[in-house]
């Protein structure tokens, strides 16, 4: 493994296209926003030409004062908008917990956000994102529904089945709701103290946060959670603790609090959000992990024994026509099998990198030849990202150091000004 270069505080210049995709999402997701909106539009407008009693539930629909209702029947009653649509997925998510065995492991894998790997410091990062420190744990979806709530980790399996104080998640009075009030939390369980730390809010008794900000749900998260009684010590109808990690603004003062602030849980990294950022499934650019040795255990990957091999190992989804692919969409192309090998591989092999084989062209990673090992582990559902894969490479060779995001954030700033943080208040 090279050396870390020793680097000035100076503000490091960019080496990959992370931002270009930033900017992608953001345009994205606001295009698919109005989109959505104005489908909803149309369809409502034609929905209320038809007799009254074609909405018997109508009446009943337990909607928030601030949203169009027509709009939110032609959501429920429509089977022609696309998946986009929050509603649509909040049905969906009914719908998926009557699935089964590995029809519903399949299902699950594929509904978090997952962040990409900070390979280049974000501009603006001061003003536009959010910083936290990142529990250590298993990353899972809770939803309390009909009584019961249950968690799933990142590849779709089932960690826990439970009572809890969220809204219908036990069967109690105080906590029953009517079947159509559900919630979604993105948690990370963290073992040591049995604890679902709560990272995002991704519906909250039916409402959908999907297409809202990270703000506003950061927002909802801190003052909701509290409400319910989640995040009391566990009891007969509520068997683990809830509990939200402090969320700062990204200025020097809240940048300092997430890397070096002590906090009840181990740490394993920073995560970075982006303010305008909508929640969506897969990777995005606008949610970023960084990590090094001082906030991390496990900066580098490491082998099934847990040491860190001495070349850089990926994991690569093998497809049908042989070539091997990141966990991105669109994947990312970074090799290709002969024929004969193709019938006794898995889906997801294992590589090692040769260093003198790798290239960064136009901010774009090659990899060039690898070195196969064998297959990935069973249980993994995914293959590596593409981010992941350049953060490990520039981890060993020129890593991004918590100075050079320092020196990224306004030098007008004032130091002495207090950051904003929302941390939890048990």
């Amino acid at each position: 493994m090279a050396p870390h270069e020793l680097r000035r505080p100076f503000k490091r210049p960019a080496i990959s296209d992370q931002q270009r995709r930033r900017d992608l999402a953001l345009i994205r997701q606001t295009q698919q926003r109005s989109d959505s909106q104005n489908r909803a539009r149309r369809l409502a407008s034609s929905l209320f030409d038809l007799p009254s009693h074609s909405f018997p539930d109508a009446c009943q629909a337990d909607f928030p004062d601030n949203v169009d209702v027509g709009y939110a029947i032609a959501l429920e009653q429509s089977p022609e908008l696309e998946a986009s649509s929050p509603t649509v997925r909040h049905l969906d998510f009914v719908q998926a917990s009557k699935l089964k065995g590995s029809a519903a492991r399949h299902w699950f894998a594929r509904q978090l956000m997952l962040t990409e790997w900070m390979i280049d410091v974000p501009p603006n990062l001061d003003r536009d994102w959010y910083v936290f420190a990142r529990p250590a744990g298993k990353r899972c979806f809770v939803v309390s529904s009909n009584g019961s709530t249950v968690s799933r980790l990142r590849n779709g399996s089932v960690l826990h089945h439970f009572p809890s104080s969220l809204p219908n998640g036990a069967r109690t009075k105080e906590i029953s709701a009517p079947s159509h009030v559900y919630c979604i939390l993105d948690c990370i369980f963290h073992e040591p103290d049995q604890t679902y730390y709560v990272i995002d809010m991704v519906c909250w008794r039916g409402y959908s946060l999907y297409d809202c900000s990270a703000e506003f749900r950061f927002f909802w998260l801190n003052s909701k959670l509290s409400e319910t009684g989640a995040c009391n010590p566990p009891s007969t109808y509520h068997r683990y603790r809830f509990s939200v990690v402090p969320i700062y603004d990204c200025n020097r003062i809240g940048l300092h609090k997430a890397y070096t602030g002590g906090f009840a849980f181990v740490k394993d990294g920073l995560l970075f959000y982006n303010r305008h950022a909508h929640y969506q499934t897969g990777n995005t650019p606008l949610a970023l992990v960084w990590k090094d040795e001082l906030c991390s255990q496990y900066v580098l990957d490491t082998d099934s024994e847990g040491h860190v091999p001495a070349e850089q190992q990926v994991v690569l989804e093998l497809q049908d026509d042989g070539k091997l692919t990141t966990s991105d969409d669109p994947p990312i192309l970074f090799g290709c099998l002969e024929k004969e090998i193709i019938q006794k591989a898995g889906n997801f092999l294992r590589f090692s990198v040769i260093d003198e084989c790798v290239r960064i062209v136009d901010g774009k990673l090659e990899l060039g030849d690898l070195k196969f090992v064998g297959k990935a582990n069973r249980a993994r559902a995914f293959a590596d990202s593409y981010s992941k894969v350049f953060f490990q490479y520039t981890a060993r060779h020129s890593p991004l150091q918590f100075q050079d995001l320092i020196a990224s954030l306004d030098p007008n700033l004032d130091e002495n000004s207090e950051s904003n943080d929302m941390e939890m208040i048990d």
